[in-house]
């Protein structure tokens, strides 16, 4: 079975910018293990599988995310390249497309100047001690950390940007948090904030740009700011840009997003 696959750089207007992410659009869910396999075959932070849901009024595809070792529940690179896939390479007729998910039901749109919005949860944070493990992964952070409940993550507030680029936590002891990942952010020089994604235990030793972070730092900074409309830039290697906005129980989060390459997987 020939099935077609593609490779989108989300969060940037440059190729080879921002976050890598292969989506595949199915007809209908191949087994749970072929999809961990073919995300662990890609080995990129993130692969996005579609599948159309006609029968549902509220919903045109259900969308699901896999790293190379795990599934996860939410995702904001791979749901902007899946939306940039469904818009450009599937001729989706419309300028909104609704994908639902583990994390309920969520929405891209195409706005005038072809950059992608998403339309995302605003996760609560709460306040606890840092963990030992991550203080013995990173000595640096201070004593106090938030816990982001609904998408596994702790988040520490480093005193500068500097700071955060700085960072170069111990990937090993990190990757003993397992399934929960580590946000480090601060003030930005240039921008609102920067932050930075550390996710080892689940394959990722650090993501490019991660969308979905920012459904718990808009909220955030949004508070330390007085400010609903913020910019941000991930610090990675790679690097990325976007645009946040806070709006009641949800968070806009917006980019660009390019086009890499496409091709197909032959499965058995």
């Amino acid at each position: 079975m020939q099935t077609p696959i593609y490779q989108i750089d989300a969060f940037t207007n440059t190729l080879f910018g921002g976050n890598p992410a292969a989506v595949m659009p199915l007809a209908y869910w191949l087994p749970d293990s072929v999809l961990q396999a073919i995300a662990g075959e890609n080995n990129l932070s993130e692969t996005a599988f579609l599948v159309p849901t006609p029968e549902q009024e509220d919903s045109d595809f259900h969308i699901r995310w896999f790293t190379p070792t795990a599934e996860v529940p939410l995702c904001g690179h791979a749901t902007q390249a899946a939306a940039w896939v469904a818009f450009n390479k599937q001729e989706w007729p419309h300028d909104k497309v609704r994908f639902q998910s583990k994390s309920g039901l969520l929405s891209v749109s195409r706005r005038p100047d072809d950059s992608l919005e998403l339309d995302f949860p605003n996760l609560e944070y709460e306040p606890c001690p840092t963990p030992e493990l991550i203080k013995a992964a990173m000595p640096e952070v201070p004593n106090a950390a938030f816990f982001v409940p609904n998408d596994t993550n702790y988040m520490v507030v480093m005193a500068s940007e500097a700071e955060v680029r700085a960072a170069a936590p111990d990937l090993q002891a990190l990757s003993r948090l397992g399934n929960q990942g580590l946000i480090v952010t601060a003030a930005g020089d240039q921008c609102d904030f920067v932050s930075r994604y550390f996710a080892p235990g689940v394959g990722i030793d650090e993501d490019p740009v991660t969308g979905s972070i920012h459904s718990v730092l808009t909220p955030y900074w949004a508070q330390q700011t007085s400010k609903r409309s913020l910019t941000a830039r991930q610090l990675s290697k790679r690097g990325g840009d976007l645009h946040c906005e806070l709006r009641g129980d949800r968070v806009a989060i917006s980019g660009h997003a390019v086009f890499f390459m496409e091709g197909s997987i032959q499965l058995p």
